[in-house]
């Protein structure tokens, strides 16, 4: 192969430059725009690749010469020339990704017409970061759409939806920070994804609506992010029946001003919830958690925040009103469990009569408190084979903990005890409880205790 001057590089060849275009445009596909366009100068055979790049990133905080002052009228006018010069001088190949991250106020008619041209061009995902000022409409063709495989709006006003919307092919759509209208637009939304999997609502705005039903066979991926937008003094929140027998995944935050109503979810999805513990309308609090623990009876795996533990006992009698969890194998618990919540977990695994597998990620805090639990729960003395204690500061309730599992867990096959990177023990100490450890009573002839010095590498 005859190799040019302009390929020799510190008297080796340029090897990257020997690719094949669809290698080249992939590499190219992974760096934002401003970046792949500045290839061009590398030399000829890089001087138009970047024209026919498959994927289209504008982030406009990329070109601001101070984050200090990214208001500059000169940035402002440099970002929008340079996204129109990219447009034009690309050549008529389809766009598989746009993503555009702006500010819309210096030219909502010019940042529609960048939409436009990413669909004119066939584009398939399509993931707009858009900042408002005032009301702001979307061209009508991105919700009336027969190729976009993925949506993702990042918008902070009010979603302007058409009358008609079809979505026959969308598999991703996320939603943040946008507010919804009402609920029949949204309704039509959410009923014009036949073959929808993933679904995200993040930090959005429900205010509008009172009543919603996300009835989605395909549906795999269902996120609900309700943190920011908490009133505890009005619970008077949107009425969201989700049916999704096929879900694999659901994750839920927030204080459940919405309620949740769960429909068909199957042995093999994977709950996350995380509800922090409020001082106000606890009671009204505590039945809607409830309520959502009922559509999770058949789960497979559940992780589940210290707070959430709080929040289902907040009621009286609430052990008459929870499911049992017949299918559940694994609990991961996120967040320090005090004294209360280690109380309540107990009481709560009374209602997961086959579980596996046991997981703090957090542990029990520093707290010294030495106490007794009074009764133990079915899982411990039939099922529980494995737990995993992260977090370990070498307190007395902790131990006393570890002691109530190694002494009852009587199929236990495996417990891993890692010490907190936090911890105030010197090594002799450390050395001194985990000897202390090893020498406890076993239920179980057959598990094994490992106690790390670190902490696992990932959670």
């Amino acid at each position: 192969m005859k190799v040019s001057m302009e390929q020799i590089i510190d008297d080796g060849y340029d090897k990257i430059s020997l690719l094949p275009d669809c290698i080249l445009h992939d590499i190219l596909s992974y760096l934002p725009t401003k970046e792949a366009v500045s290839t061009c100068v590398l030399s000829k055979r890089w001087k138009y690749l970047w024209t026919s790049v498959p994927s289209i990133n504008f982030d406009d905080s990329l070109l601001y010469s101070s984050q200090f002052d990214f208001w500059h009228p000169l940035d402002v006018t440099r970002f929008m020339s340079f996204v129109e010069r990219v447009l034009l001088l690309r050549d008529t190949s389809d766009v598989k990704r746009f993503r555009l991250s702006c500010r819309v106020c210096f030219s909502a008619s010019r940042v529609n017409e960048w939409i436009l041209a990413a669909i004119r061009r066939n584009v398939q995902e399509l993931d707009l970061c858009l900042f408002v000022e005032e009301p702001f409409a979307l061209p009508s063709c991105v919700f009336d759409n027969e190729l976009l495989t993925v949506l993702r709006l990042e918008m902070n006003c009010t979603l302007q939806l058409p009358p008609q919307i079809s979505f026959p092919c969308l598999r991703t759509l996320h939603l943040c920070l946008v507010t919804f209208p009402n609920d029949n637009l949204m309704q039509s939304l959410f009923s014009s994804c036949p073959f929808l999997e993933e679904l995200a609502v993040l930090d959005c705005e429900w205010m509008n609506l009172r009543s919603i039903s996300i009835t989605m066979p395909s549906l795999k991926v269902l996120i609900i992010d309700d943190l920011p937008f908490c009133s505890v003094d009005d619970l008077r929140g949107c009425d969201i029946k989700i049916d999704a027998g096929n879900l694999i995944f659901f994750k839920y935050s927030g204080y459940l001003s919405n309620k949740i109503n769960l429909y068909g979810l199957s042995s093999s999805a994977l709950a996350l919830i995380h509800i922090p513990n409020l001082c106000g309308r606890q009671r009204e609090i505590a039945c809607r958690t409830i309520k959502l623990f009922g559509g999770l009876r058949n789960v497979s795996s559940l992780r589940i925040s210290s707070g959430t533990i709080e929040s289902l006992f907040l009621v009286k009698h609430v052990m008459d009103r929870l499911p049992v969890f017949e299918n559940l194998t694994l609990l991961e618990l996120r967040g320090e469990f005090g004294e209360r919540s280690t109380k309540l977990l107990i009481k709560f695994l009374q209602c997961l009569p086959k579980l596996e597998s046991l997981d703090f990620c957090e542990g029990l805090g520093r707290c010294e408190d030495d106490y007794r639990l009074m009764s133990v729960p079915n899982c411990v003395l039939s099922s529980l084979k494995t737990v995993n204690y992260r977090n370990l500061h070498g307190t007395n309730r902790e131990i006393w903990f570890l002691k109530f599992l190694l002494e009852n867990a009587i199929v236990l096959e495996k417990m891993n005890v890692f010490w907190s990177n936090s911890s105030s023990r010197d090594q002799i100490s450390r050395k001194e409880i985990n000897n202390q450890l090893h020498a406890l009573y076993r239920g179980s002839k057959n598990s094994a205790l490992n106690v790390h010095m670190k902490p696992p590498c990932s959670l």
